[in-house]
């Protein structure tokens, strides 16, 4: 029974965090479109900060914190391909979270050399990526 909780707040945690994955650059698109001291910019600045410190690192920590928890409970897993794949893939979501956030602090600097369009791109990494890991988790292809 506890196993059950600690996935589900798993699950609730990897939503929290794909969420502020998927708004976090978009925040920082909109105050690239400003200059710093102007409305806008100060709002989005406010904003992504927010949204980092309450939503989005304790999400990622407490997402891995909760799947540890989960191959501790049930180590069997270790054994099966898919989660291998899976578990690369999270690596990878963490290292873009972290860029995320360098680049975000960058812009609040003033946003020399972070062009908008690489946001724009970069902001659809997350969601290819959750696609791919909830194929692995619910199908396990291999």
């Amino acid at each position: 029974m506890l196993y059950l909780w600690v996935k589900a707040f798993h699950i609730i945690f990897v939503v929290s965090l794909m969420a502020s994955l998927l708004v976090y650059p978009r925040y920082k698109i909109h105050q690239l479109s400003s200059q710093p001291g102007e409305p806008l910019y100060e709002v989005m600045k406010k904003a992504s900060y927010q949204l980092r410190m309450i939503i989005m690192n304790p999400s990622l920590i407490l997402v891995w914190v909760f799947g540890l928890a989960m191959l501790w409970m049930n180590q069997g897993l270790l054994s099966e391909s898919w989660l291998h794949v899976k578990l690369v893939l999270v690596l990878i979501l963490s290292g873009l979270h972290g860029y995320f956030v360098r680049l975000g602090k960058k812009i609040d600097r003033g946003g020399d050399g972070v062009p908008a369009k690489t946001l724009r791109m970069l902001n659809e990494v997350p969601f290819l990526l959750m696609i791919v890991i909830v194929i692995l988790v619910a199908v396990k292809p291999f």
